[in-house]
């Protein structure tokens, strides 16, 4: 099975700024179609060259070896049937199976974080033709994307690191909260089937990945693993006289500036999912700027700090996520606002509340109810899940197991105790068994 027989996914009237198409290896050029646009494409010498044998059964084409380029379009997945190799269902095909499947099931519509589902591991990529061999299998990736990572391959573990990185924040934000994140406990899926539902967790998902990225590419630009970036310029210190800026600071707006032009063009900005994903989008980035660290260290004789040197650090990502889990909760529930039949803004929907903040998360619809089972949105409900007898918040058995009663098991579980510090230089325990009741929902 080649990874390039997956359809591409692309979002619907994509438009807004592009970013620097530079630093993704793209150039604009006039389209053969209609001579008033440009589109986005790789530069030639970064173009992969990947082909791929069409069965004829398989998509109702002549059997023949096809150039594959960004933006080749395949047949609809309803009109195609898996080719599987003779030598059996090894991991890679798995792998392709399940974006196949997240694919005709509706779970992927241009969304790139979801490329999470795969939990890869970034730091087996490398500019080779793995690289560009993933960029041709996912579906989630719009044709700007697409390009994207075809012309620069080395972004694609930035990418893969971002959505994992998001992934991970958000469950373990969640974990006690009737939306935890996952689909089911233990699948391989995340998030649940509404990336376009326009609600609160849509709203956080949005948010959280846009953050991650922006966070991600300045974090490898610092560390020197992009070869297009590098530390933040200094800039003149015009306050004071008692520090001094150096060091290697954190180039947080060459980090915005760039995940921007990935996942802001995807958005429709004629539609209240797409006004509201990029207000999402910048509502994180803001949150992020705001948040960077300002760390010094002294410099001088015999401890005195004859000279602080400042620079400037990200926040851990963790402060993030929960700064956006905060705001999950307070999210104002707006509406569109046409003009000529045209939507042009978003403004709240309840007016008797403030307006909406630059910094605000926003949403459109109600969540859905994630006590009840709801295969099509990918909801399992509460049951199974773990809860705290003694506890009165969300996580309490009460609230969580959604008064349906839960059922304690008592397990005997080997622990270690008694530990004791030996000089020099160890820790030494005993292994004790211990009772460990658990509550689970019914």
């Amino acid at each position: 099975l080649e990874p390039s027989n997956f359809p591409i996914v692309r979002s619907g009237h994509s438009s807004g700024d592009s970013g620097n198409d530079e630093f993704w290896g793209l150039e604009k050029r006039q389209s053969p179609h209609n001579p008033h646009r440009s589109q986005t494409i790789p530069h030639p010498s970064r173009t992969p060259r990947l082909t791929t044998q069409l069965d004829e059964s398989y998509c109702r084409h002549t059997t023949a070896t096809t150039m594959v380029q960004p933006g080749f379009r395949l047949p609809h997945p309803s009109t195609c049937r898996l080719v599987a190799d003779r030598g059996g269902l090894t991991k890679r095909i798995l792998q392709l199976l399940l974006l196949l499947l997240l694919y005709c099931s509706g779970f992927a519509d241009g969304s790139w974080w979801r490329i999470a589902d795969l939990s890869l591991d970034p730091a087996h990529f490398h500019r080779d033709n793995r690289s560009y061999e993933l960029c041709g299998d996912t579906a989630f990736f719009t044709e700007h994307q697409r390009d994207t990572c075809y012309s620069n391959p080395e972004l694609l573990k930035v990418i893969v690191h971002a959505a994992n990185t998001a992934k991970y924040e958000c469950q373990s934000y969640f974990q006690n909260n009737r939306w935890n994140c996952s689909a089911k406990r233990g699948s391989g899926i995340y998030y649940g089937n509404f990336d376009d539902k326009g609600n609160r967790e849509t709203a956080y998902l949005s948010a959280i990945n846009s953050a991650s990225l922006a966070w991600t590419i300045t974090r490898f630009c610092t560390k020197g693993e992009l070869t297009t970036c590098q530390c933040d310029r200094i800039p003149r210190n015009k306050h004071s006289t008692k520090w001094t800026w150096g060091g290697c600071s954190e180039d947080i707006k060459y980090g915005i500036k760039q995940a921007r032009s990935f996942t802001d063009p995807q958005e429709n900005r004629t539609t209240s999912f797409g006004l509201m994903n990029l207000h999402n989008n910048e509502a994180a980035r803001r949150i992020l700027r705001s948040r960077m660290e300002k760390v010094c260290k002294c410099h001088g004789m015999s401890g005195s700090c004859t000279t602080r040197v400042c620079w400037r650090r990200l926040p851990p990502m963790k402060l993030i996520a929960d700064t956006l889990g905060s705001l999950f909760d307070a999210a104002a529930q707006v509406k569109p606002v046409e003009n000529k039949g045209i939507i042009r803004k978003l403004m709240r929907k309840d007016l008797e509340y403030k307006k909406v903040n630059k910094s605000d998360l926003v949403y459109i619809a109600e969540s859905p109810n994630y006590c009840e089972e709801n295969e099509s949105l990918g909801i399992f409900s509460t049951r199974g899940r773990f809860c705290n007898r003694t506890s009165y918040g969300i996580e309490g058995c009460r609230l969580l197991c959604c008064g349906r009663g839960y059922q304690t098991r008592i397990r005997n579980v080997e622990e270690k105790c008694n530990c004791k510090f030996v000089w020099c230089c160890s820790v030494k325990c005993d292994t004790c068994s211990m009772r460990k009741d658990e509550h689970i929902c019914n």
